[in-house]
């Protein structure tokens, strides 16, 4: 339907074939790139997980000052629920992923690269399908940790699991590369007819 391309769209990775795109009536050829890029951080439902320590996976080896960064990391991993897992200690120690985050479950490998992007303090969240391979308890907490979230940053939610979505401002549903139909979930579910009730 094109919602992954979308996305692309909107951190500039991708120009649309016609019409325009503007953020504050600017066009998007005008505004600098790495500057629109630095607002998103993005998670997909395949994370990267290297085989090092929790800490380093979050931060991605960020030097600097050691205290600020340890705040950092015991914080996008509060917000990331990964002290279901990890303890305060581990997360700003030496506990280690393993192969591809081996030592870890599906679920806690989504939220150390959840916790990875909220370390980044971006504006706004992408997450693609990020929670469409979990099980329920994991897709619980990381719907939580998105609530959580909700005051502090624009989040951009794909999902095929209306769970997922279901919290969310406003909703809208592809089909065929358009929006076939937008509102918020209570206002979608009431239509008898529509595309977003059938699913």
């Amino acid at each position: 339907a094109g919602k992954s391309a979308l996305v692309d769209i909107l951190t500039g990775i991708l120009k649309p074939n016609s019409g325009s795109l503007a953020i504050d009536e600017i066009d998007y050829d005008e505004v600098d790139k790495n500057s629109l890029r630095s607002l998103f951080s993005y998670v997909t439902q395949d994370v990267a997980i290297f085989d090092d320590s929790v800490a380093n996976n979050i931060s991605l080896w960020e030097q600097g000052d050691e205290v600020e960064i340890q705040q950092r990391l015991k914080e996008a991993a509060r917000l990331a629920h990964c002290s279901e897992f990890l303890s305060e200690d581990e997360v700003g120690d030496e506990a280690r992923t393993g192969d591809r985050g081996v030592k870890f479950s599906g679920g806690q490998r989504q939220r150390i690269a959840i916790a990875r992007e909220l370390f980044r303090n971006p504006d706004i969240l992408i997450l693609d399908e990020a929670t469409s391979a979990l099980d329920t308890t994991s897709e619980l907490l990381i719907r939580n940790s998105i609530d959580g979230l909700k005051k502090e940053k624009t989040i951009i939610i794909i999902a095929h699991r209306l769970s997922t979505i279901k919290n969310s401002d406003y909703i809208y549903v592809l089909g065929q590369g358009k929006v076939v139909e937008h509102g918020s979930y209570d206002q979608l579910i009431q239509i008898t007819e529509s595309k977003f009730r059938k699913m």
